[in-house]
């Protein structure tokens, strides 16, 4: 039996080392396949009779280090998010242009600011009225390239969304063709690891597009979930992204969590059990390219486009638009008298006081004349905070939704009392103390070429539209405006009324009135802006100049393309890190492969060398016996 057993331990060694062998000829085959992880055989000891053991094969093992593996995932999903990120904003700044340069926002804004200036210096010259008509065209045409450049990256963002969800529902099917295949098959199985390098690989590719969390079952099924519960992956069934189209997106349109409000392509993810989850609306990802996609889209470039539309809407508002203060009401009770007639939709009143805590605060009553766009909507402790009332539907009416949107404030309204028209609102204190209006005014803008005033309605939107700042149930007129302002068609037929501005009497030749009035709205003044730009905030918006808003939003997104870029670079650093980290454990080493080899060598001349002096036992056994 000693002879026996000794025949057999060796014969099991030679098996042990032939499958060790193939194992490392398939590890050196494969050691540039790309996802491929090194193997590793799986003996153990197998006890025979009384005394010896042989030696089992009981598969392979994949060389893996899962924490490591599961980190590079996040940090690959967060590369894809950086990658795009910096990309677009990259692109966004050739859209703006480089500063100084011709063709810009910037150099075109200047232009425009001292041919007014110039024109001060030349009142009566058609040359120089020319040339400020010419360089208003520029300003409003470099405004109309710059809406149309953020909208073609938008609906390039739109068409890449299309690209990645497809290329995530392969990565899906791919990973859940791979978990029916391992069913029933043991990881230890060679086979089995085979599938199992595959599904790594596809798992690696949909974690560019999304965040994902692994989980791997006792069958050896993987289940994937985005961070935030998502499934996507279970046992043999994927769910699947599906994304509609808008088409070419413009600056209305804008998502809407209200499908039928939306203006964008759709997004949504299709889960195993058939229901559909809104990727957008329900903040399914978080990471990866697809987020930077719907980031860059809904919010980021609809931001841009908000920066260069308000700056279209402060120009024209500061040119056209004329602010008249409120008649004083000495009181008791003390406040002012505001005449609203006249007013367009979108024009305002004005009303600022000082509240029972001494805090100052301010009231902007915009004209509204669509129902449908009320309420307007305040962030929380707005100041200036808007309420949204039609002037035309009668100073009772008017006064008493003021009263009723600001009870509490200790200011009461009311329609004023004769002599003043029936267009005239009241706004005084409660005559409680607690409460002082300190100002009231209201602004209307002017439509005529020659109201008699400096105010010029120069830019319109499109043709002869005037720009008045109208709220609907659509929107505000404010959005999009940059793509769609134009010098008003009826001063490019007559370009001496940049210079006369009244024609009962006649504006004096060399009256620079109107000419300074436009530079000094352009260059001095100083104007709120909407926190939607992403400068300031609901309680403390961003004020200044127009030339300070450019330069300060120009400044922001230069800087934020810069933060893009540097995270980019520092993300493909973490992921590059991670990945030799990774590759330092799970792929094919040359070296030890061949110290291996080496040593499979040894031991297999060493069973074949037990084999034979068993072989020379049994023979000299054999031939004692005769």
């Amino acid at each position: 039996m000693g002879l026996s057993s000794a025949l057999a331990s060796a014969m099991s060694g030679l098996r042990a080392n032939q499958a060790a062998l193939s194992i490392v000829s398939s590890n050196v085959a494969n050691s540039q396949t790309p996802g491929y992880v090194a193997q590793t055989p799986n003996q153990i000891e197998v006890t025979t009779g009384d005394f010896g053991s042989t030696a089992k094969t009981t598969g392979v093992s994949r060389d893996i280090d899962t924490y490591v593996q599961n980190q590079l995932r996040t940090e690959t999903g967060g590369s894809g998010y950086a990658d795009q990120m910096a990309n677009i904003l990259k692109q966004l700044q050739s859209v703006y242009g480089t500063p100084g340069n011709s063709g810009t926002l910037e150099t075109a804004l200047n232009t425009f600011t001292s041919s007014l200036q110039a024109l001060s210096t030349n009142a009566g010259s058609s040359s120089a009225q020319n040339v400020a008509l010419s360089a208003a065209q520029s300003l409003a045409t470099q405004l109309n390239v710059t809406t149309k450049g953020i909208q073609s990256l938008r609906s390039n963002v739109e068409q890449d969304l299309s690209t990645s969800s497809q290329a995530a529902n392969a990565a899906l099917n791919q990973i859940a063709d791979i978990n029916i295949k391992l069913q029933g098959l043991a990881p230890t199985d060679p086979s089995a690891a085979t599938l199992m390098d595959q599904r790594d690989q596809a798992i690696n590719s949909l974690s560019k597009y999304v965040d994902v969390r692994v989980t791997t079952d006792g069958s050896n099924q993987s289940n994937i979930y985005t961070t935030t519960g998502i499934q996507l992956v279970g046992a043999g069934l994927a769910s699947q992204f599906s994304f509609t189209s808008a088409g070419a997106l413009g600056a209305t349109s804008l998502y809407n969590i209200d499908p039928t409000k939306s203006g964008v392509g759709a997004l949504a993810i299709k889960l195993p059990n058939g229901s559909s989850i809104d990727v957008a609306g329900n903040n399914v990802v978080s990471s990866g390219q697809i987020a930077a996609d719907l980031k860059l889209r809904d919010q980021t470039l609809v931001q841009a486009q908000n920066q260069v539309d308000q700056l279209a809407a402060t120009m024209s508002s500061a040119m056209s638009d004329k602010t008249t203060a409120g008649t004083t009401v000495s009181g008791p009770p003390a406040g002012f008298d505001i005449d609203l007639a006249g007013a367009q939709p979108g024009n305002t009143a004005n009303i600022t006081y000082t509240d029972s805590t001494n805090t100052q605060r301010q009231v902007t009553l915009v004209n509204v004349t669509d129902p449908t766009a009320l309420p307007l909507q305040n962030a929380t402790n707005a100041n200036p905070m808007q309420i949204g009332v039609n002037f035309a539907g009668g100073m009772g009416a008017i006064a008493s939704a003021l009263n009723t949107a600001l009870s509490g404030s200790h200011l009461v309204f009311s329609a004023a009392p004769s002599p003043a028209t029936a267009t005239t609102l009241r706004v005084t204190d409660d005559n409680s103390g607690l409460a002082k209006v300190n100002s009231a005014s209201s602004t209307k803008t002017v439509s005529s070429l020659t109201s008699g005033g400096p105010q010029l309605p120069l830019f319109t939107d499109g043709g002869q539209a005037l720009y008045t700042g109208a709220i609907t149930g659509s929107g505000s007129q404010m959005t999009g405006l940059a793509g769609r302002i134009a010098v008003n068609t009826q001063l490019t037929a007559d370009p001496t009324r940049l210079s006369i501005y009244s024609t009962s009497p006649v504006t004096p030749t060399g009256d620079t009135t109107r000419s300074d009035y436009l530079y000094s709205q352009l260059t001095t003044a100083v104007y709120s802006y909407s926190p939607q730009t992403g400068l300031g905030s609901a309680s403390q918006p961003f004020t200044g100049s127009v030339s300070n808003y450019l330069q300060q939003f120009l400044s922001v997104q230069a800087n934020a393309s810069s933060q893009a870029t540097q995270l980019q670079q520092g993300q493909s650093v973490v992921v590059s890190t991670l990945q030799a980290k990774f590759n330092s454990t799970s792929s094919v080493n040359l070296d030890s492969e061949m110290s291996n080899l080496i040593q499979l060598q040894n031991a297999y001349a060493a069973n074949a060398h037990v084999m034979s002096v068993v072989q020379s036992m049994m023979n000299t056994l054999i031939q004692a016996q005769r």
